[in-house]
């Protein structure tokens, strides 16, 4: 527990084929993945400047109280998913905090520390997000994620099919809408 951002509830990681991710992360008997192969960015800035967003696909998936993120860049737009697998190939990539009402109070918090937003936004309506990194610290990156726009009961949603997963159907693909398919 961290005294200034609270509970570190993710661990997000960058792969190249996220089917295989979610397969090999079921087969330990961590599910069901919620798959959206499309996450539709509305927003995002590189390092401070607006860019053009990443076409990313997510899944996510609980283990217990902490969640599981897998992230497959499909394109070549600059993000710091794409610099992770550049630089260090599929790995852990950061750790998030959740906040529903403290998320600018959060990020004056880690500016003031010396991290910079190495890439933030908005994806569809749902709450604003950013990754920071530390030059002191590169390896330690957090993601800050703002739980409005309905992302909160969406990560609610997730914990609670976690909790009584038996195995079966193992990946739930998204709509647009974020309705099971």
């Amino acid at each position: 527990m961290s005294f200034l951002l609270g509970a570190a509830r993710q661990v997000g990681y960058v792969v190249k084929d996220i089917e295989k991710a979610m397969a090999q992360w079921a087969r330990l008997g961590v599910g069901p993945w919620f798959y959206k192969e499309d996450v539709g960015t509305t927003e995002f800035r590189y390092y401070g400047n607006a860019s053009t967003p990443p076409s990313l696909s997510i899944a996510l998936a609980n283990s217990g109280d902490l969640q599981l993120e897998l992230i497959q860049q499909r394109d070549d737009a600059p993000s710091l998913y794409r610099d992770t697998l550049l630089q260090a190939g599929e790995v852990a990539q950061h750790v998030a905090y959740w906040t529903l009402d403290r998320y600018d109070e959060h990020v004056a918090t880690l500016l003031g520390l010396g991290y910079v937003e190495g890439h933030g936004g908005r994806m569809g309506t749902r709450g604003r997000f950013s990754y920071f990194i530390h030059p002191e610290l590169p390896s330690a990156m957090i993601e800050l994620s703002e739980l409005t726009g309905g992302k909160g009961e969406h990560f609610q949603r997730v914990r609670a099919a976690s909790e009584s997963w038996d195995g079966s159907d193992p990946v739930r693909r998204l709509t647009a809408a974020g309705k099971s398919a």
